[in-house]
């Protein structure tokens, strides 16, 4: 049983290894998308105090525009460092979030062995963080920073918890979010000492909501997301586990049902406060409420669960104990997953793949356009 464990653990590695070093052999095959481009304009300015003034008229919080702009200062401002940053920091969370499996797994008395290939595949696999992993953007700078807060809050280390908390926060604002869903869940439970750290972790978010509320609070932040609709939920399910999400969304609830009718238990409150899936739902429940009436949901931002969910995942299926005709199903299963993971989560990264990244690459729209009046609206950050 040990060597099968350890050939399987050592497929997974290697498979993840394969998929991280893909991405970064694509880290220049597209040109920079508009989004891209956002970054390059807020964060490769000549002085801080130039980036400062634009960050106030801007819907993001500081965090990630002052490490990209500290990045471009020392290894220059080219669309590989800015790549580079966050293909660093996916491999960076990919391995935290592997550790809190490990360590979630011992806590519940199982193997990690059963546990950590499959948190291998979908830490370093799956489209949400292959999707960012070379996105001149902050999700994955954010994902690590999240993936420690949830390391040390589970180790009971609220200094250095409350300190990746406030440094997700100020990355983006669903940092802010997950800040006080898990200050109040802590709260709760009557967990005064984590409750604190997460509200102090809250504080230098609000500051800066409160400097620059003149933009962040007006009718023009985040002007392009709608009212939650059966489309964010679809698009958000696609970013998560890739083409066809609806039915693979079925067939995951079968093969849940089916395995609940055996005896696997995937309701334990233990693991799912210390993996901080609760307190992650519930920031998702409050988002998607707020926006209701200030739209505030977007698929994008979801891959903050990340942290939570995966470990967590993982863990729970590992608990899982297959005869050998299930087992290779389960295999095979996984191959096609793993398949489509492969082709179409890579589409937006390939310039061989039909698709384009957001549907908005702006080399091609550049190419497309030479000679044309007014080729460009105008973008003065730009």
């Amino acid at each position: 049983m040990r060597s099968r464990l350890l050939s399987w653990g050592t497929l997974c590695l290697g498979l993840g290894v394969l998929f991280a070093f893909r991405a970064l052999a694509l880290i220049d095959a597209t040109g920079l998308w508009s989004d891209e481009l956002y970054s390059v304009g807020k964060s490769f300015q000549p002085d801080l105090s130039a980036l400062i003034a634009m960050l106030r008229e801007d819907t993001h919080p500081p965090l990630y525009y002052l490490v990209l702009w500290l990045w471009g200062g020392v290894l220059g401002g080219t669309p590989v460092t800015l790549r580079l940053l966050s293909w660093l920091a996916y491999v960076g969370g990919g391995i935290v979030m592997l550790a809190q499996t490990q360590a979630l797994a011992k806590e519940q008395g199982r193997d990690p062995w059963r546990s950590l290939p499959i948190g291998c595949l979908l830490a370093f696999c799956s489209p949400y963080p292959i999707r960012f992993a070379i996105e001149g953007k902050s999700y994955a700078l954010l994902v690590l920073l999240i993936a420690l807060a949830w390391w040390w809050r589970r180790r009971e280390r609220d200094g250095l918890y409350g300190l990746a908390l406030a440094l997700a926060s100020l990355t983006h604002f669903y940092g802010l979010f997950l800040a006080l869903a898990a200050a109040t869940w802590d709260a709760w439970n009557r967990r005064w000492r984590s409750a604190a750290a997460a509200a102090t972790a809250a504080v230098p978010a609000l500051a800066w909501i409160a400097y620059a509320s003149d933009y962040l609070l007006s009718d023009r932040a985040g002007s392009w997301i709608g009212v939650p609709d059966f489309a964010l939920f679809e698009d958000t399910l696609a970013r998560a586990i890739g083409l066809w999400p609806l039915p693979k969304l079925a067939v995951l609830l079968v093969l849940m049902w089916a395995l609940r009718r055996h005896g696997w238990n995937w309701g334990n409150r233990l693991l799912l406060d210390r993996s901080a899936v609760i307190p992650s739902l519930l920031m998702v429940a409050a988002v998607v409420a707020v926006s209701f009436v200030k739209p505030l949901a977007f698929s994008r931002y979801f891959v903050v669960l990340l942290p939570a969910l995966l470990p967590w995942l993982a863990v729970q299926a590992g608990t899982v104990i297959l005869t050998p005709r299930p087992r290779w199903f389960v295999v095979v299963a996984f191959a096609a997953l793993l398949a489509t993971w492969w082709g179409p989560g890579f589409a937006e990264l390939d310039p061989l793949q039909p698709a384009l990244r957001e549907q908005d690459q702006f080399a091609l729209v550049s190419r497309r356009t030479a000679g044309v009046s007014n080729r460009y609206s105008p973008r003065a950050r730009l």
